[in-house]
């Protein structure tokens, strides 16, 4: 039985509110969980997390506008908005590396800062897989789905690389715009002589493998779920 465009617009808008709603209510843990440990500690040890988070927002509230628009104006906005959609997609699963951070302090339990980055890395990780879903269904839908997961595969090792020049070479995404010569310099020398840089392609591809199986579960465990119902 086919099922109407109208219908279908609004079976995804009812999976796209739920999914605001799982999101946020994880995000107000981490919220939480960060103001928490300030009132506890009286000390801002993770508030920079909340940055973070922040950031990791942009790209899945940029998507969701893709998602939601009429397919009129996602012709329009598509490239300059999936362009600034990529440079700040890293963002999302750069928390991850926020794990870091992780070791005994003293004032608080050692358990709870373990939950409190293991939320926010969760959240920068669900933000990431939820905002390139939407943007790999719209490559779908114009190129076909070997493109689609190209796209996605792609995306990800490029995170990836952002997250190795974020991380270890703390640039961040503005600085295409601040910083762009020394951004430059940093990335043509890599791609020049690899072998003199083999962590940063140790970190790119090691990551870029991780997130890459972890979205095709999300991706699986979702289309066994539809065939179950």
């Amino acid at each position: 039985m086919s099922m109407s465009v109208s219908t279908f617009s609004q079976t995804q808008l009812r999976r796209r509110l739920n999914l605001l709603l799982v999101l946020g209510l994880s995000l107000a843990l981490s919220v939480a969980l960060i103001t928490g440990r300030v009132l506890l500690t009286r000390q801002l040890t993770f508030v920079f997390l909340l940055w973070n988070l922040f950031l990791a927002l942009v790209p899945f509230g940029l998507s969701t506008m893709l998602g939601l628009s009429a397919g009129r104006l996602r012709a329009r906005v598509l490239l300059p908005v999936g362009a600034v959609w990529l440079l700040f997609f890293p963002n999302a699963p750069y928390i991850l590396t926020d794990l870091f951070h992780l070791h005994p302090r003293p004032g608080v339990p050692y358990w709870y800062d373990l939950a409190l980055l293991l939320s926010c890395a969760w959240n920068g990780l669900m933000l990431a897989y939820a905002s390139l879903l939407d943007m790999q269904q719209l490559v779908t839908r114009r190129l076909g789905v070997l493109s689609g997961w190209g796209f996605a595969a792609l995306a990800l090792l490029l995170s990836s690389f952002g997250i190795y020049l974020g991380r270890y070479l703390r640039f961040n995404s503005w600085d295409v715009l601040t910083n762009p010569i020394s951004l430059f310099y940093d990335i043509l020398t890599r791609l020049l002589h690899p072998r003199a840089y083999l962590g940063t392609w140790g970190v790119t591809l090691l990551y870029g493998l991780f997130l890459l199986l972890g979205y095709a579960t999300v991706r699986l465990l979702d289309r066994v779920q539809d065939r179950e119902d």
